[in-house]
């Protein structure tokens, strides 16, 4: 019976990583999510990291026992190995709650300090798999870095909740003027800088790095700051740096109207969250146009199983 589901496993696995191995060739994609929890007996995520695989286990009630649970995770990593092509020693796992929305994003697990260097559109991103729930770099956002690169030249970027800065880095690599890189952990930050480093953006007339509650810092901005922004906050934080916790469905409104009283006169604001159940108040947000482009910025990797929303707010 076991083997049947593993077998199961296999061929649907088979199936996506065929399909969307080609595509990422074609669009020279090297780092991609090839499977998320396809199979409710398999709720996995798998996702390339060029010749790396993160594997994270969405925690379940399953009625295994330790050591079951063990050994099917072993034969899980089997059929990855043998499917993707990579060695064992190239998997890191990881094990994820289903977000109840109520996490600090800066959540550490390991202290492995782990790194090395993938390719993006050209750029170079600093990945670490040991010592975070998260990456470094957010799959799911490829389209929408791109988007910001081709904007940027010549405008004043600003980056909220930047985590560790990849739109900051696309929107320098697409000569902007200045790039701001605001957020509320100094290690991600850090790590901001550091891909900064190694893609020789070294200008500090040009590169800002802010260490701050985002909430508390638009309140000091002036009009006509910026004129670009990019806002990808958490559902939910309640880090001990912050003055208090931050809920985006209640508090998306506010924040929004601080950035758009910061932009200049034709100012956009990319904004997006992950907030699954998440409803843009229009009527409360001052601004000209608000577009919904999560169906055009859903990379291929990503369709059909997105879990986020995606705005294009004018001023």
């Amino acid at each position: 019976m076991m083997e049947d589901k593993f077998l199961m496993f296999e061929n649907r696995l088979q199936k996506v990583f065929k399909h969307k191995s080609k595509l990422a060739k074609r669009q020279n994609i090297s780092c991609y999510r090839i499977y998320d929890h396809d199979l409710p007996e398999f709720p996995l995520c798998i996702e390339l990291y060029e010749n790396k695989i993160y594997l994270a286990e969405y925690v379940r009630r399953h009625k295994m026992t330790e050591d079951e649970h063990e050994t099917w995770l072993e034969k899980c990593i089997e059929v990855i190995v043998k499917i993707i092509g990579i060695r064992d020693e190239n998997v890191y796992i990881k094990q994820r709650k289903r977000k109840s929305n109520r996490h600090d994003q800066y959540e550490k697990t390991d202290d492995k300090k782990d790194f090395f260097v993938v390719e993006e559109n050209g750029l170079k991103f600093l990945i670490n798999l040991t010592d975070y729930l998260d990456t470094g770099l957010f799959l799911d956002h490829r389209i929408t870095r791109k988007m910001v690169m081709e904007q940027s030249a010549g405008k004043r970027v600003l980056n909220l909740f930047a985590y560790t800065g990849s739109f900051s880095v696309y929107a320098a690599a697409g000569k902007a003027a200045t790039v701001t890189t605001v957020d509320l952990s100094k290690t991600y930050l850090q790590w901001a800088e550091d891909n900064f480093t190694i893609n020789l953006l070294k200008d500090k007339s040009k590169y800002f790095f802010i260490h701050a509650d985002v909430k508390q810092y638009l309140k000091t901005l002036k009009p006509n700051s910026f004129d670009l922004v990019i806002m990808d906050p958490p559902t939910f934080s309640n880090s001990k740096r912050m003055k208090d916790f931050l809920d985006i469905q209640q508090d998306h409104v506010t924040l929004l109207n601080d950035v758009l009283q910061a932009l200049s006169p034709n100012g956009i604001i990319y904004f997006s969250t992950n907030y699954t159940k998440f409803v843009i108040d229009t009527e409360k947000i001052n601004s000209k146009e608000i577009k919904d482009i999560t169906k055009a910025t859903t990379a291929f990797d990503f369709e059909g199983k997105l879990k986020r929303w995606c705005y294009k707010i004018c001023k």
